[in-house]
Parts: C-alpha cells; structure tokens; sequence
C-alpha cells in the first residue's frame, strides 16, 4: 500500500508477512538487515500492542505521539521481528497525526510495517506525483493525500528512558530537537 501520512508518503505492509516484507525492501532498493517502524494509526491500538512498556516510557510515548516521530522502544518480548532488523530486542514504533485526506486512515485497527515511499537514498516524496514509478507501478493499492509536509519524521531512541529518562535524537525532521525536549521534560 502507497499512503499518506502526516509527514511524507508511505509504503506499507502486514508486519508479519516476509514476502510482503521482502516487496517492500525490494522496491526500495533498501539493505534487508536495515530496520524499520511499525505503524498504528491509533495511539491507544499502539501501547496495548506493546504491553511490556514501563510506566515512564508508556508516559513519554503519550506526550510524543500521535504525531510526525518515530520512537525507537525497548522490545523485551521481541515483538514485530520483521521490522526490527539485527536488533530484535528495539522496535520503532510510528503513530501519525492524522488530519485532512488522511483521516480516514484512523479507521485502520492493525498495525503496518511502514517505510517512506522512496527509493533508499532518493528524496522523500511530498505528493504522489514524487513517487518512483517503479514504486507507483509495484502497490496494490495507492490512496492521494494531496501535497503532505515533505520533511520526515524526526526519531528519537527511547530505549533507555525507562530506566534514567535518557533519550537520543537519532535524526531530526518535521518535530525539533526542542519540540521533543519539550515534551520529555
């Protein structure tokens, strides 16, 4: 699936089907070792999907999402696999702010690993138009948002948070530093 979301458009499939897993890296052109996120589009769906949360992270989770971030969790039961690359024991974990032509998404009730819709290493796609067409030609299913933001989602590692509120801004894109900072504090 080809989607919009609050950042930039999307590629997603069942997070537990390898060979959707393997189409979807394929069409990418991206190292299969490499991790991804898994996507809800509800933030309550999200944290009953990763029970083993601590309180303090399940917290900072609340204060960051819904919204344009993808947090990188402790995952001690080794949830989602498939996403997570050569750390089974991190997942990252995606729940967009959902407005506009992208609202409808908020229905969807299961997770989707998710990744932008680029070729790995191309520009990030703001509209459909700015999708490979290799890419547009490969989706079962395409749905247009209109022109989206363009910028990526900022991810912070949250890994350690439970223990002493540390936490790393690994790349920063449409949330600030100071945004994220601000609602960690």
């Amino acid at each position: 699936m080809l989607f919009p979301s609050d950042t930039v458009y999307g590629l997603a499939t069942a997070p537990d089907s390898d060979a959707g897993v393997r189409r979807l890296y394929a069409l990418k052109g991206r190292p299969a070792a490499r991790p991804t996120a898994v996507m809800f589009f509800d933030l309550g769906l999200a944290l009953r999907a990763l029970p083993e949360l601590g309180q303090r992270t399940g917290e900072a989770v609340g204060r960051l999402l819904p919204g344009p971030m993808t947090l990188v969790l402790p995952n001690p039961a080794r949830r989602y696999p498939l996403a997570c690359g050569p750390e089974p024991e991190r997942v990252g974990l995606r729940v967009p702010w959902l407005s506009g032509a992208a609202a409808p998404l908020a229905a969807v009730r299961v997770a989707v690993l998710q990744s932008s819709a680029n070729r790995s290493g191309a520009a990030d796609a703001r509209s459909l138009g700015e999708v490979d067409e290799r890419i547009r030609c490969a989706v079962d299913l395409e749905l247009d948002g209109g022109e989206l933001p363009g910028t990526p989602s900022t991810v912070v590692d949250l890994t350690h948070y439970e223990q002493d509120g540390a936490y790393t801004v690994l790349r920063e894109g449409a949330a600030s530093v100071e945004a994220v900072a601000a609602a960690l504090a």
